[in-house]
């Protein structure tokens, strides 16, 4: 048994290989702020972006529905630093309304149609913690941002409206915003993958902590092909 090769994943697949009517698709915060170049650039960022663009062209059928998430900050708090930790406090990255806090440009062209956009008031790695983006204001008030999560325009109310039961998850970081949808998803009942070969870590320690505690909490790691 390997990181990437959990306790029952066999049988997971002989159980479930008939769910893809009820699989989503979470492309996680892949925006030019995260890639080569970027206020958060992570080595490998645009490859996985070109990845995640061919992926979703090839197998869009396999899902029922495909979601992308964004950092999308306003006043996140003490998440911005001038002095960053680089843990807990970080350079600003992912404005709202900034060219680089948009979605990827190879990722806006497949067209899909959920977004949704997290971290505006606070810090955020969960995209479970966004609200969607209905084409409202581009800048929310803290009001507006909490009536749409009271609302139910969240990434949970809208998977658990089309009874979804499987997500896959990718997108960048692995060791961070990744991994920490993965684990939402999976507290809410949902079965995850996180496809390996379709998301890169911030480093390569990093993103083994990240499969350890995924892999921990039931999560299947696995390539996409």
């Amino acid at each position: 048994m390997t990181v990437e090769e959990p306790f029952g994943a066999l049988l997971y697949h002989e159980q479930h290989q008939g769910a893809q009517g009820h699989r989503a698709l979470i492309v996680v915060d892949v925006q030019p702020t995260f890639c080569e170049g970027g206020e958060l650039g992570v080595e490998g960022g645009n490859a996985v972006a070109q990845s995640i663009h061919d992926f979703v062209s090839a197998h869009r059928d396999d899902y029922c529905y495909i979601a992308t998430t964004q950092d999308w900050h306003i006043e996140p708090g003490s998440h911005f630093s001038d002095t960053p930790d680089f843990v807990d406090t970080w350079p600003r990255h992912g404005v709202a309304g900034t060219t680089n806090a948009n979605l990827h440009p190879l990722i806006a062209a497949l067209g899909i149609e959920h977004h949704f956009k997290k971290g505006q008031y606070e810090a955020a790695y969960s995209g479970f913690q966004g609200i969607e983006d209905l084409g409202g204001p581009q800048i929310p008030s803290r009001e507006e941002f909490a009536q749409q999560s009271k609302a139910g325009h969240t990434l949970n109310g809208e998977l658990d409206r089309r009874g979804v039961t499987d997500v896959d998850v990718v997108g960048i970081a692995e060791s961070h915003c990744v991994k920490e949808t993965a684990l939402d998803a999976q507290k809410y009942g949902l079965r995850v993958r996180v496809f390996t070969d379709l998301t890169v870590p911030v480093s390569q320690e990093l993103g083994e902590q990240a499969r350890k505690e995924m892999n921990n909490a039931g999560i299947i790691l696995q390539p996409s092909h």
